[in-house]
């Protein structure tokens, strides 16, 4: 009897603990927050404390009804720090009303259009021989590689950003999160 409550107990706590491993792996956390596959970019990336600069970013630039449209898009999301490490000065710059051109055209460089997840990434990459140019929603090109188990996207001007958090899956879209401001 205590053999079959004892497997019963161990049966039950393992399945929870199953449950909670498919919901982080279904629901990963960016920011501190979970990202709920069912709800699109924006309203998942306004709970990420590391994108609280992108989130004003794209609010200034006028971008939020295009990034909760049905997409599917694919978002490199610079985080707090990426853009903390633009030269002093750079973000309060591109977020005054005279500069949302600039501010929209930086933004939209890291948007590509489709559902680019790590699988389609490999698979372009592959037939790329090893890098694949992406055109950007902006329409100049980033160019992403694999550097061992890491994504490496390079932009225009050479500048290249890690994949920190990669594969995380919105309603209208995938966000691949980078570490570094990518530049057209």
């Amino acid at each position: 009897m205590k053999t079959t409550i004892l497997s019963a107990v161990l049966a039950t706590t393992l399945a929870f603990g199953a449950c909670a491993d498919a919901k982080t792996m279904h629901n990963p956390m960016v920011g501190g927050a979970a990202m709920y596959s069912s709800k699109d970019i924006v309203d998942n990336a306004v709970n990420s404390k590391d994108h609280t600069t992108l989130v004003a970013a794209v609010k200034a630039a006028g971008l939020v009804d295009t990034l909760k449209s049905a997409g599917p898009f694919t978002v490199f999301a610079p985080t707090n720090a990426a853009f903390a490490a633009l030269p002093a000065g750079t973000v309060d710059t591109l977020l005054k009303p005279e500069n949302k051109s600039t501010l929209t055209s930086v933004l939209t460089y890291h948007v590509v259009p489709g559902r680019l997840d790590s699988k389609a990434l490999d698979k372009l990459i592959k037939t790329g021989h090893g890098s694949t140019k992406l055109k950007t929603v902006q329409g100049e090109s980033l160019t992403v590689s694999r550097m061992g188990k890491k994504y490496m996207v390079t932009d225009a001007k050479g500048g290249m950003a890690n994949v920190t958090i990669g594969d995380v899956y919105q309603s209208n879209g995938v966000i691949q999160v980078v570490d570094k401001v990518l530049m057209p």
